[in-house]
């Protein structure tokens, strides 16, 4: 996912001069391996309009924590989480980033969501030698700041071939026109409609009509009337749940009665609470489902129910295993320098996870499934996995 402000390569020149001097000031930093606990920081959008992307990953952050220091931590030292709200601002998450790795000396960072977020700050990270997992941002471009940089779920190009594939070849679709809507501000929104287009156009497909939009728009007719006009079979829209469900609520009072799918961008309760009945027939590709009937996923549901009183998004998971994941590592290392846990985290294979098994590519990225999910009754229905190299 991605972040809609994108000042990046002017906010990176600020903020890694500014990482320096701080170092530089305030010297070595009292280390977390040398206290009783140990620091790991997270930063997130636990305010702003995709609040519940950062709050739903910080709880499942949370839960891991919890889990590891009942079972004894690590080497009977307890983990200790510090959790910084960036409020979706790229300079703020730069802030928050910088002042985990050299004012709290946490050994590892988790975050962000948003891809222009982790775009911002996974330079701190890189130079500080200190790792990063990012849980859900998607952008090819997270991971390629350095090998400092890791992330838990699939990337843009394969998210964005799964959509096309189940555009093309779902027996309710059988798309071979599409018109695409994209948040012409936003990285991971650009990102999936290139991906999507080249896809859907490989396999046979047509896109007849391109129409953008930008965060904080609130009328969307103009672009609905040419994607009416265009009469495609489907229409992608690669942006998040807040902009989605307008868009879609708006389509339906124009007479657009096609489907519309999206990407893991659409994953929130308030998809459903927003738009109503006009998103019933939908679809969208996404990390997770609360329907799989493995033990671990069920297990994760029952205890993040218990404790927060609803059904957990795939965020919430996907932030479950980053700490996971980490805390894995952890245990493998004698010593818990930056590199020498980089280095364990590179290893990871076949991690038996809440959103499936994952493996750690050498580009750091993870390799795993998509779930297509169907809204009807306002709440996400499992369809179908798709797995890489399908």
């Amino acid at each position: 996912m991605t972040c809609t402000v994108f000042r990046i390569i002017r906010r990176q020149t600020f903020l890694l001069p500014c990482l320096l001097l701080v170092l530089m000031a305030n010297g070595c930093q009292p280390s977390a391996s040398s206290s009783n606990e140990i620091l790991i920081g997270h930063y997130a959008s636990m305010t702003g309009s995709e609040a519940t992307f950062g709050i739903s990953t910080d709880n499942g952050i949370k839960m891991a924590v919890e889990e590891l220091n009942a079972a004894g931590g690590i080497r009977g030292r307890k983990v200790k989480l510090i959790t910084y709200d960036d409020k979706g601002d790229a300079r703020e998450a730069g802030t928050a980033v910088t002042r985990l790795v050299t004012k709290d000396g946490v050994v590892a960072v988790i975050g962000e969501v948003a891809s222009g977020l982790s775009l911002a700050a996974a330079p701190i990270c890189q130079e500080a030698s200190i790792p990063m997992i990012s849980p859900s941002s998607t952008n090819p471009k997270v991971t390629r700041i350095g090998d400092m940089i890791f992330r838990v779920c699939f990337i843009d190009p394969f998210q964005a071939h799964v959509c096309a594939k189940f555009a093309r070849e779902h027996e309710g679709l059988k798309a071979t026109k599409a018109a695409i809507l994209t948040d012409q501000a936003s990285p991971y929104s650009v990102g999936l409609q290139d991906e999507f287009e080249k896809s859907f156009g490989a396999m046979g497909g047509t896109v007849v009509s391109k129409q953008t939009y930008q965060a904080g728009d609130q009328d969307f007719s103009a672009q609905l009337t040419s994607i009416r006009a265009a009469e495609p079979d489907v229409i992608f829209i690669p942006g998040y749940y807040t902009h989605v469900a307008s868009i879609i609520l708006q389509a339906r009072k124009l007479g657009i009665t096609q489907t519309f799918l999206g990407a893991d961008g659409w994953d929130s309760a308030k998809l459903g609470e927003i738009a109503g009945e006009a998103i019933n027939g939908c679809f969208y590709s996404n990390h997770f489902s609360h329907e799989d009937q493995s033990p671990k996923v069920q297990e994760f549901i029952r205890k993040y129910t218990a404790k927060h009183q609803q059904t957990p998004d795939a965020l919430a998971a996907l932030g479950h295993d980053s700490a996971m994941i980490l805390f894995e590592a952890m245990k493998k290392i004698d010593s818990l320098d930056g590199v020498a846990l980089a280095a364990e985290l590179a290893k990871t294979k076949d991690f038996d996870g809440v959103t499936g098994k994952i493996s750690i590519d050498a580009d750091r990225n993870a390799v795993k499934p998509a779930f297509i999910l169907e809204m009807q009754n306002g709440k996400p229905k499992y369809v179908t996995t798709m797995k890489p190299g399908e």
